[in-house]
C-alpha cells in the first residue's frame, strides 16, 4: 500500500513537471527572442511546416530515439515505448498550453518580454525539479545525452552542452534555409540556457531535500 502511494506521488509530480516544462516553453515562444535549447528543433520544424509545434515535437522526439538506437546500435524496446508515450504525453501538453495562451497580449514591448521570458525560466526550473525528483525514465532528448555520455565515457554536463548545441546549430539551419531568419533561436535561447541550469541548482538544493522527504514518506 506503501509502496502504491509512493509510485502516485512519483507519477503525479512527473507528469506536472511535464506539463510546467511545457508551459515554460510556450512562454518562451510567447517571449519571442528565442526559445531554449530543447524545444528549438521542434519550434523551428512548427515554423517552417504547417505543422503544430505539439506534432513536431514528437517527431523531433522521435528522431532522438532513433539516434540512440543508432549509436548504442540496439533497439531497446521497452525504453523506445516508454519514451515514445512520454513524447506524445509532453507533445499534447505544448499544443495545450499554447491554446490556453492564446489570449494573452503579444509581447510588443520591453516589459512584456521580460516578464514571459522570466515566467518560461521559473517554471522550466520548477519543471526540471519536479521531472528529476520523480525519478522516472526521461524524454528522448535527456536519453539521447546520458547514451552520448556513456557511450562516449563524457561527463553529463559536457555531454548536455554538446547536445544542446547541436540542436540550436540545427535549428538555426533549418530556420535559415526555409524562412530566411534565425526563427527559433535568439538572445533568449542564450538566457535560458545559461539562466535555466542556475535556477535548477539553485533548487535542487533548497526544495528537493523537502520534495524527496514528501515524495517517498511512507505515509
Amino acid at each position: 500500500m506503501n509502496h502504491t502511494i509512493i509510485i502516485s506521488k512519483r507519477i503525479s509530480i512527473y507528469i506536472i513537471g511535464l506539463f510546467l516544462l511545457s508551459l515554460g516553453a510556450t512562454f518562451s515562444i510567447l517571449a519571442g527572442i528565442g526559445v531554449s535549447p530543447v524545444t528549438s528543433l521542434p519550434y523551428a520544424l512548427a515554423l517552417t511546416t504547417p505543422l503544430s509545434v505539439g506534432i513536431t515535437t514528437v517527431l523531433a522526439n522521435f528522431v532522438f530515439i532513433i539516434l540512440q538506437a543508432i549509436i548504442l546500435k540496439e533497439i531497446r524496446w521497452k525504453n523506445f515505448f516508454i519514451q515514445l508515450i512520454i513524447s506524445f504525453l509532453f507533445g499534447f501538453f505544448m499544443d495545450f498550453t499554447i491554446w490556453l495562451t492564446k489570449g494573452l497580449p503579444e509581447a510588443t514591448s520591453i516589459v512584456l518580454i521580460i516578464v514571459y521570458l522570466a515566467i518560461s525560466l521559473i517554471l522550466v526550473a520548477l519543471a526540471l525539479l519536479l521531472y528529476f525528483t520523480a525519478n522516472l525514465p526521461t524524454m528522448p532528448y535527456d536519453s539521447l545525452t546520458y547514451v552520448i555520455a556513456n557511450t562516449w565515457k563524457t561527463p553529463f554536463s559536457k555531454a548536455k552542452i554538446t547536445s544542446d548545441m547541436l540542436n540550436v546549430v540545427l535549428s538555426l539551419v533549418i530556420c535559415l534555409l526555409f524562412i530566411q531568419s534565425f526563427g527559433a533561436i535568439g538572445i533568449g535561447t542564450f538566457i535560458a540556457a545559461y539562466g535555466i541550469g542556475k535556477m535548477v541548482g539553485i533548487l535542487l538544493h533548497k526544495l528537493q531535500p523537502s520534495l524527496k522527504q514528501w515524495v517517498y514518506k511512507n505515509n
